[in-house]
């Protein structure tokens, strides 16, 4: 992990800017990927001190024209070895509300993105016979939330997506495993969560409480290192408190 890139997609903020931070105290070289330039200058000066470890592109992801010729240009300095599918969005849209503009929306920055810079970081990662994937879903991919008919659908795709490519990824010596996220503390949700939806939330898990973006970066970062983790494929863990995997609670 230390002598390739690895690459965070929506890494400025939140859960994406915790695993660049997480990262680069592993003494990884990070490659920051976002398309809000304030932000990813504050990433800069965040993190200056680390100095060449850290390289950070404004880039629109769902731009797939420029995605293929970025990597290459950082896998010629040192090969790409890591991907984070961090970047993504979604709304609290009832089924009977949510219209397909909508639903293109999401799925396109949410499934299509992210299928299209994993396989440009896959070809390139192929040429080593290493690598590790790491997509970024959430609990609301794993049940049936409410308020999630398009959001869910595009994380329940990313789970699939992750066992697909680590079935057929595997003889070019690339993991793909899946971060699933419950309630985080991040600041989008912090913006949005109401504190009677926050109550909602703490009430369904068991651990009542949120969690925090470094504690799903540990989770990425450990699917990530291959000196930890070289036996673990097509996985989906869930980083949520216990939610998904409880009944009524005690």
């Amino acid at each position: 992990m230390q002598d390739s890139w690895m690459v965070v997609t929506g890494a400025a903020s939140g859960i994406g800017l915790a695993t660049v931070e997480l990262l680069l105290e592993q003494g990884a070289y990070v490659l920051a990927l976002d398309n809000n330039a304030e932000k990813l200058a504050a990433l800069t000066e965040q993190f200056k001190h680390y100095g060449d470890h850290l390289a950070a592109e404004l880039l629109d992801i769902t731009d797939e024209a420029r995605i293929a010729p970025l990597l290459k240009r950082y896998h010629a300095q040192r090969p790409v070895g890591g991907l984070v599918n961090s970047a993504g969005f979604g709304r609290d849209v009832t089924f009977l509300e949510t219209d397909s503009a909508l639903l293109r929306a999401i799925f396109e920055l949410n499934v299509l993105a992210a299928f299209s810079i994993s396989r440009e970081a896959a070809l390139l990662m192929r040429q080593h016979k290493q690598g590790a994937i790491v997509h970024i879903s959430s609990v609301s991919g794993l049940v049936g939330n409410r308020g999630r008919a398009a959001y869910g659908i595009t994380k329940a795709g990313l789970v699939n997506l992750t066992q697909v490519m680590a079935n057929e990824l595997a003889q070019e010596g690339i993991r793909v495993n899946c971060v699933c996220p419950g309630p985080i503390m991040t600041p989008l949700a912090m913006q949005v969560h109401t504190e009677q939806v926050q109550q909602t939330w703490k009430s369904a898990v068991p651990l009542h409480r949120y969690g925090t973006p470094r504690e799903v970066a540990q989770a990425i970062c450990f699917l990530l290192d291959t000196d930890k983790t070289a036996y673990m494929t097509g996985q989906i863990i869930s980083v949520d408190g216990g939610f998904v995997n409880t009944g009524l609670l005690a």
